[in-house]
């Protein structure tokens, strides 16, 4: 009776365990639709504060999200943590494409 003892405990701790990942999994299914709510409208305020930025506010943050990709590159961090850093630089671009006022200056001639 001793050889079923240990295994009574081992399928009751595996049991055990069982009822707690899906305890936890249907807390997190509970939650997914407030985090998603949550994510979409903290994207939809990011982009209307884009959209009300002036442009040269907007070149400066693309240029710090560019060089801190970049730094993240070259430290060798990981490449999602770069793609995320490089997500506010494409955000930013698409707002001012949008815009369509690009103004290229050339220099003048001194004589």
């Amino acid at each position: 009776m001793s050889a079923t003892t240990p295994s009574k405990r081992a399928t009751d701790q595996v049991r055990e365990a069982v009822d707690t990942v899906a305890g936890v999994a249907g807390e997190v299914t509970a939650r997914l639709p407030d985090a998603a709510n949550t994510t979409r409208d903290a994207f939809e305020e990011a982009n209307r504060l884009v959209r009300s930025g002036s442009d040269e506010t907007l070149r400066i943050v693309a240029a710090a999200s560019i060089g801190f990709a970049a730094g993240l590159f070259l430290g060798g961090a990981p490449r999602i943590l770069v793609l995320a850093a490089l997500l506010p630089a494409g955000l930013v671009g698409t707002a001012l494409m949008d815009r369509g006022g690009v103004e290229v200056t050339r220099p003048t001639k001194v004589r």
